[in-house]
């Protein structure tokens, strides 16, 4: 569903008013307000990169961001940002489990 989120998430921009769209701002913005606590926590017990956690910070921004302000009717301009948060979010997971693999060895 990330994936799909990542990059599908401007579908329903016209379609029920935006709602349909805020609730996605919101889950998504939520699920990696989680992620990075999760991050901060395990940054507090094993040196490394602070990159997914910035990656988890901008595609909060850019892909949330960019559905609340579709889903209040902003200018269209924001649809393509949103992939870019997507992107963002993939990004920071992938750089999170990297991580974890090289602090087991």
């Amino acid at each position: 569903e990330l994936v799909e989120g990542a990059d599908g998430g401007t579908a329903d921009a016209g379609g029920t008013g935006g709602l349909d769209v805020w609730r996605t701002a919101v889950l998504y913005q939520g699920l990696h307000a989680l992620a990075l606590i999760a991050f901060g926590l395990y940054r507090a017990c094993f040196a490394g990169s602070d990159l997914a956690g910035w990656a988890f910070l901008a595609g909060s921004v850019l892909f949330s961001g960019s559905l609340y302000g579709l889903a209040l009717g902003g200018p269209r301009f924001l649809g393509p940002i949103t992939p870019l948060g997507g992107t963002a979010f993939l990004f920071g997971w992938l750089m999170l489990a990297l991580q974890a693999l090289r602090a087991r060895r």
